[in-house]
């Protein structure tokens, strides 16, 4: 019996069958996990006189299949079927591994919740926060594209252990705010969005153009409020009078246009480099450009610029949510 509302050891074996052969795509071979999803079970805790001896855990597995004639990658995955045991245990690497690896995890962590049997404080008894971690980690090093399929509860469970992963990898806690939303399910998406957020935000045309977004953040706010109505209409280049804020506007559809593109081909680097670009324009207009205009027309068209401002940089992250 594996769990009482979880069926037994070889139903939840069928389960890993079928889960592993829907993940292999992702890996990039099939038809070997397919086969590992069957024999990763060989990998479980062996007993010697009724007692488990854990330490033999999927690496007894492989020397079984090995001498059973089983190939190379097949073996190997059953060594690897547990792992990463740790945050310095190694991670599969092998596209057969790393589908019955990843099978493994997900079919414990979807199974739990759905009978409610989730961590509690320190309470974990079927190690689910390990086996998040493990996920996370399989897809991340691996590079894999790889979105969770699961419900919002759970998912937000993996948003914690990732959040706790890249920040012990040193990223700041604001900047992996700023770039998980309720429905981040890429691990490797968020992962690229944090690491080129913290090299954007290293620079000083980084730096500087956050307090450019901040003091536009703010003025919207600060008008929308006031009027009772948001600004996110088109910018009437008709209406623009100053050389600078007609130079931001050009900017900001150029940079939009870029950073999308980016964004589709999963180029976070280039998106953010795009972005440095507004640096420039963003300083020249704040020092030129009064937004208030007493035209209530150019005031309406200048607060629209700053929208599309702010639309555009929360292409890649939302800004609002960083430190500075």
């Amino acid at each position: 019996m594996f769990h009482a509302k979880l069926g037994t050891q070889f139903q939840r074996v069928e389960r890993l069958v079928k889960l592993a052969g829907e993940i292999a795509p992702a890996s990039g071979r099939q038809s070997r996990a397919r086969q590992a999803g069957r024999h990763a079970r060989q990998g479980r805790p062996h007993h010697r006189d009724g007692r488990r001896i854990p330490e033999l855990q999927g690496l007894m597995g492989r020397y079984y299949a090995a001498a059973q004639g089983e190939p190379a990658d097949i073996a190997t995955a059953i060594e690897m079927h547990y792992k990463p045991l740790g945050p310095t245990d190694k991670v599969p690497t092998e596209p057969t591994s790393i589908a019955v690896a990843l099978a493994d995890k997900l079919d414990l962590l979807t199974g739990f919740w759905a009978i409610d049997e989730k961590p509690t404080g320190s309470r974990d008894p079927f190690a689910l926060r390990c086996a998040a971690l493990g996920v996370i980690r399989i897809i991340s090093e691996n590079g894999l594209k790889f979105p969770l399929k699961v419900e919002p509860d759970l998912l937000a469970f993996f948003h914690d252990r990732l959040k706790v992963s890249l920040r012990d990898a040193g990223a700041r806690h604001d900047l992996v705010d700023a770039v998980i939303s309720a429905d981040s399910d890429d691990i490797l998406t968020v992962t690229q969005r944090a690491e080129a957020l913290s090299t954007l935000l290293s620079s000083e045309d980084g730096k500087n153009l956050l307090a450019g977004y901040k003091r536009a953040a703010n003025i919207l706010a600060a008008e929308e409020k006031k009027d009772g109505k948001s600004y996110a209409g088109a910018v009437d280049q008709d209406i623009l009078q100053l050389s600078e804020e007609t130079a931001l506007a050009f900017a900001v559809d150029a940079v939009h246009a870029a950073v999308s593109a980016h964004v589709a081909k999963n180029d976070y680097k280039g998106a953010m480099a795009e972005l440095a670009t507004l640096r420039a324009p963003v300083d020249a207009f704040f020092t030129a450009v009064s937004v208030n205009d007493t035209d209530p027309a150019v005031r309406a068209n200048r607060l629209n610029l700053l929208a599309r401002l702010r639309d555009t940089m929360h292409l890649v992250a939302d800004f609002s949510k960083i430190a500075g």
